[in-house]
């Protein structure tokens, strides 16, 4: 079986834990884990690693991880906590690191038009006031192989838009939803290790609350649910206290060992 980790670069909702100008206990705790920065993760094995989104946090989180190649991005969507990061790629993709060849990025055809929109001045390659990020956008809408690993999409609903987690051997990641469609749910069938959006224990019209997570979490069935995508509201000790065995909320720095085959 072949083993990756899969390291959490941020695991907070779009406005981040603090929230600016925020009283609340949790953005005032001294718990490290209570410091959250914007989703996102990162898979590595061997000598391979794949980001899965880049949010504007993506400077800290990289210099804190020591992360100084990347070999490919995954992307669930277009909203900014996913996006805006794609800038502080450029030194990643430098060719003295890369090899000369342009840093891959995958995302679906309505993702891949929003990245084309907002880094317009890096895809039409026109930018005359300094160096751009030198990627290219591969657009998605089937399982495909990424070096030596098969990347499954999983369709998810956030709200009423379809976005996509990504399913990696035994390792799901899905994030940014409020509910995931009886097809998607057969696609996780197996999967040891799964992250889900929880934003908060209140109802939200996109993102998935404690509760309805906890339901999902059961029906998959893993053997480890981390919770992702965390508002202020959820302090971690106190809510961890809460959540049955193998389950808990996930955060910045956490580091969970995956098997990256089915």
């Amino acid at each position: 079986m072949k083993k990756g980790t899969v390291i959490v670069l941020g695991s907070a909702t779009s406005m981040g834990v603090p929230t600016i100008g925020c009283d609340c206990t949790v953005c005032h705790s001294s718990d490290p884990r209570d410091r959250r920065t914007r989703p996102s993760v990162m898979v590595e094995w061997d000598e391979h690693r794949i980001l899965i989104d880049s949010g504007p946090d993506f400077h800290g989180q990289a210099v804190r991880e020591g992360i100084a190649r990347l070999d490919a991005v995954l992307y669930t969507h277009g909203h900014a906590d996913h996006i805006l990061g794609l800038d502080d790629l450029r030194p990643l993709t430098y060719a003295r690191v890369t090899g000369g060849v342009r840093l891959p990025l995958y995302a679906r055809p309505d993702t891949a038009l929003i990245l084309r929109g907002v880094f317009k001045y890096i895809f039409d390659e026109d930018y005359k006031y300094g160096g751009i990020a030198k990627v290219e956008l591969r657009e998605i809408s089937e399982p495909f192989n990424l070096l030596d690993l098969r990347v499954v999409p999983v369709p998810i609903m956030h709200g009423d838009a379809e976005i996509i987690g990504f399913r990696i051997g035994r390792f799901a990641y899905l994030t940014d939803f409020s509910s995931i469609p009886e097809s998607s749910m057969e696609m996780l069938a197996g999967v040891d290790v799964v992250f889900l959006d929880a934003l908060r224990h209140e109802p939200h019209p996109t993102h998935s609350t404690v509760a309805n997570s906890l339901k999902i979490a059961e029906r998959i069935g893993a053997a480890e649910t981390y919770f992702t995508h965390v508002s202020h509201n959820l302090p971690h000790e106190a809510t961890n206290q809460t959540l049955p065995p193998g389950v808990r909320l996930a955060y910045d720095g956490l580091r969970v060992e995956i098997d990256l085959e089915s």
